[in-house]
């Protein structure tokens, strides 16, 4: 099973057994005292620090769903790449349609852990093979998240991945996070690694805020593309000094990730 997985998995539920949590997760903690790991052997006695910006970025993806959700309430959405994510029992309408787009390896951990129900299940396939768009009807709203998916890619598969999604779901919303240029390096060069020796595997695709509307050039039908706040948390820092780095254009990319969403209208096309 990818240690990576399991790592966001970890400070998830770290954060959510905190007396006052910014994010309510019983499923992640119900995981991980199911799965028989060394969790702490392998990652350490999670960061509160660390495990409370995970999980706030976290919820800024769930307030963006509940948003579309409260829009679309029979809608779908379609999480790429989700892991050993929980995020559906945390925003479950009662009717949203869900589909998690994952790799086989990880689709068949994720499905013996979270077995598939009537209105979610598990695509076992790589995000990048575009086919699972014909999975979905999209006739009552989608919405698309890629939680901790683009980074790992390349430059050339994100555009590709972005402009598929554009070209797919016209009238439709992509949400991802990215990570800057400074936490990308240092990533591949092996130097994001916790005490016990776990390596942050290698980021090759990084976005500084300031590079925000080159995503509209993956695909013609991109109409919006913009940052999401992240929500206020504890402390000094992400109670008040998070929130106003975001609007400072000098400091916007010392946060190691900032979270995007992306409209597309109509899709363009041309006549012969």
């Amino acid at each position: 099973m990818p240690e990576t997985l399991l790592w966001n998995l970890y400070q998830r539920a770290f954060e959510a057994r905190q007396p006052h949590p910014v994010l309510d997760d019983p499923k992640a903690v119900e995981l991980v005292e199911r799965i028989d790991y060394p969790f702490e052997e392998t990652f350490g006695t999670p960061s509160p620090f660390l495990a409370q910006g995970q999980a706030l970025r976290v919820r800024t993806f769930d307030d963006a769903v509940r948003g579309f959700l409260r829009e679309h309430p029979d809608g779908t959405v379609v999480a790429l790449a989700e892991g050993l994510e929980t995020q559906f029992w945390r925003v479950d309408n009662g009717r949203v349609r869900w589909l998690c787009v994952e790799l086989p390896e990880t689709a068949k951990v994720r499905r013996a852990l979270l077995p598939d129900q009537e209105r979610r299940r598990t695509l076992a396939q790589s995000a990048l093979d575009l086919s699972w768009r014909e999975e979905i009807d999209a006739t009552k709203g989608v919405l698309v998240t890629a939680q901790g998916l683009l980074m790992y890619l390349h430059p050339a598969e994100v555009r590709e991945l972005i402009a598929g999604c554009a070209e797919g779901f016209p009238g439709g919303t992509l949400i991802f996070d990215a990570v800057p240029r400074w936490f990308s390096e240092r990533t591949m060069r092996g130097e994001m690694k916790t005490a016990q020796g776990y390596v942050t595997p290698p980021m090759p695709w990084a976005l500084d805020a300031g590079d925000l509307p080159k995503v509209r050039t993956a695909h013609p039908a991109i109409c919006e593309v913009h940052e999401l706040p992240l929500p206020r948390g504890r402390g000094l820092y992400y109670g008040t000094v998070w929130p106003v780095l975001r609007r400072l254009p000098g400091l916007r990319n010392i946060r190691p990730t900032m979270t995007v969403l992306t409209r597309f209208g109509p899709t363009t096309r041309t006549e012969g």
